[in-house]
């Protein structure tokens, strides 16, 4: 018997129901542990099902282009211009990287792109594979393996590369990071140049090693196009230009050397140089192919253009003799000679030898008389002017050509002598080669060849008879003689004919002609009996000597002292 302040002894069953208690919240655990474990097994296998698949699918499976070989472009006798070069590809497997930020870090640096870009890509969760950098060079792909990132590869690809760096470089035009072409031929041939990419499946196992890759699709290199350009001449021409570049300090310089008979261009050159593997300067003026894409008023060159209009329409012949006045008013224009003199009398041949203003507005005047106000126009879109020529370079422009219905009293006195009108340098060449091999007018073109298949020169058209052609190169060998505009440039052995241009540029503050501003130009042919090569030049703004005779002329001598010889041409 207990006494009060005894300890209550246990009852026998307390230790059974507390065991039994402590099953039962355990049992529960378990239960609430299934039944997590079923909601997330149905959301596994049923609701996110197809999302899980992919992703799988993502991680073992990924297919990647192959990029296929651009084709490469050569000059006329297979010289490289532009060529694709072995490089890398750096992509990546987002999943399998451990630490983004440190390897976005170290890439950064070593393919050239953005640290913030390149995070972007290696946390994308939506994809198994993605490019980081295309086309890094064969030393930055091999410093990228060293780092052997797990999850990073480098696949082979092509990086564009011009070997002779400023050589014809705004002809040839430039890549972009993607490989397709921007600018000049890279740009108008990327149908041809570009190839077909191949496709290449990589299967990985569960560590991400490559257990099996098989291309699916094979890719098709691009065309080897053969261009007409002759390499040596390109160099001289731009050789040339740089030293004009640096006697008369111009804003720019541009020759074009081709074949008038076939329309085949030897050089196209454009001074300052740019560097086709460097970034393009930021003055779009630099980087354009300005034989195409620069209009201008030619000034005296356009003289022969109207003499042979002249002489088609039998309104003069090279003999016919004109009494001219010192200056001639027309309208409210008043036309002065280059150089003051007194009443003259000069006969056609003297007027374009000499570059009379008043004679060529003279002779102008004479056709209008007796053929019509709008003959004039039909012979200077006869020889190409106011259209394309249908080069094969991008960014061709038309020029300027009014219509007659848009002529004011005073346009028959600018026309004449190659003023109120805008040219390209290509028509310019276009159109004296039309009067050098006999009076066909042909498209000129770069392409020569393309996979070996020769391009046949388009079969152009007369514009002015055989006659006219040849009292044309006649007429245009006395720029070289005794008063002509070109006297005293001369080549031994051969004879050349052609015409020289000073031009004043206008103003586009005042829309007035410009008092400083130049632009001098020679266009001409050799040998001028059988003319197998044709120079133009165009130097833009040539400070303190700015005519044609002496700062364009002397650069057409000493291009064709190299070129004919070059090229085999005899001097008769």
């Amino acid at each position: 018997r207990s006494h009060p302040g005894a300890a209550r002894p246990l009852l026998r069953d307390e230790p059974v129901t507390l065991i039994e208690r402590r099953i039962g919240l355990i049992f529960a655990g378990f239960l609430v542990l299934l039944a997590i474990a079923a909601v997330r097994s149905f959301q596994l296998g049923v609701v996110d099902r197809s999302s899980l698949a992919s992703a799988a699918s993502a991680q073992q499976l990924i297919n990647a282009d192959v990029p296929a070989e651009r084709g490469a472009i050569v000059d006329r006798g297979g010289k490289e211009l532009a060529v694709s070069e072995a490089s890398g590809d750096v992509s990546a497997t987002p999943y399998l990287i451990k630490d983004p930020v440190r390897v976005a870090a170290k890439l950064a640096g070593i393919v050239d792109e953005p640290e913030a870009d390149l995070l972007k890509q290696l946390t994308r969760k939506d994809t198994g594979f993605v490019y980081l950098a295309k086309g890094v060079t064969g030393a930055r792909a091999d410093k990228v393996r060293a780092l052997n990132i797990e999850g990073i590869d480098v696949a082979p690809g092509y990086k564009r590369w011009y070997p002779q760096a400023t050589l014809a470089s705004q002809v040839l035009g430039i890549t972009g990071a993607d490989g397709e072409g921007k600018t000049g031929l890279e740009y108008s041939l990327e149908d041809t140049l570009r190839g077909e990419d191949g496709q290449r499946s990589t299967v990985r196992d569960g560590v991400g090693e490559s257990v099996s890759v098989r291309d699916t699709k094979k890719s098709v290199p691009g065309a080897r196009v053969q261009l007409t350009i002759d390499s040596a001449i390109q160099a001289k021409v731009e050789s040339v230009l740089a030293g004009v570049g640096r006697t008369y300090d111009p804003k720019g310089a541009t020759a074009v050397v081709m074949d008038p008979k076939t329309g085949s261009v030897y050089a196209m050159a454009n001074w300052p140089a740019v560097d086709a593997n460097q970034l393009l300067p930021r003055d779009p003026y630099l980087s354009q192919n300005r034989a195409v894409g620069y209009t201008y008023e030619p000034g005296s060159t356009f003289k022969a253009i109207t003499v042979a209009g002249a002489l088609e329409d039998k309104v003069v012949t090279p003999d016919s003799v004109f009494t001219l006045p010192p200056t001639l008013q027309i309208y409210d224009r008043v036309i002065k000679e280059a150089h003051e003199r007194g009443w003259a009398e000069m006969n056609v041949s003297q007027i374009l030898a000499e570059s009379s203003n008043v004679g060529a507005v003279t002779i102008a005047l004479e056709q209008r008389k007796l053929k019509g106000k709008t003959r004039f126009d039909m012979w200077a879109r006869r020889f190409g002017f106011g259209k394309k020529t249908g080069i094969d370079l991008p960014g061709e422009e038309q020029g300027i050509l009014l219509q007659p219905k848009d002529y004011s009293g005073a346009t028959i006195a600018n026309l004449p002598i190659g003023q109120g009108l805008a040219v390209t340098q290509v028509q310019m060449a276009q159109a004296y080669a039309a009067v050098a091999n006999g009076g066909i007018l042909r498209e000129p073109h770069l392409i020569g060849a393309v996979d070996g298949k020769v391009t046949p020169p388009a079969a152009g058209q007369r514009i002015i008879s055989a006659q006219t052609s040849a009292q044309l190169r006649h007429m245009l060998k006395g720029t070289f003689q005794a008063g002509g505009t070109a006297y005293g440039v001369s080549l031994d052995g051969y004879d050349f004919a052609g015409k020289t241009g000073t031009a004043e540029k206008i103003d586009p503050q005042t829309g007035t002609y410009s008092k400083d501003k130049y632009v001098a130009s020679f266009i001409g042919f050799a040998p001028a009996g059988n003319p197998g090569l044709l120079i133009s030049v165009m130097v833009d703004e040539p400070k303190a000597v700015t005519s044609g005779g002496s700062v364009a002329a002397p650069a057409f001598a000493k291009i064709a002292e190299f070129a004919l010889p070059q090229l085999g041409i005899p001097s008769r």
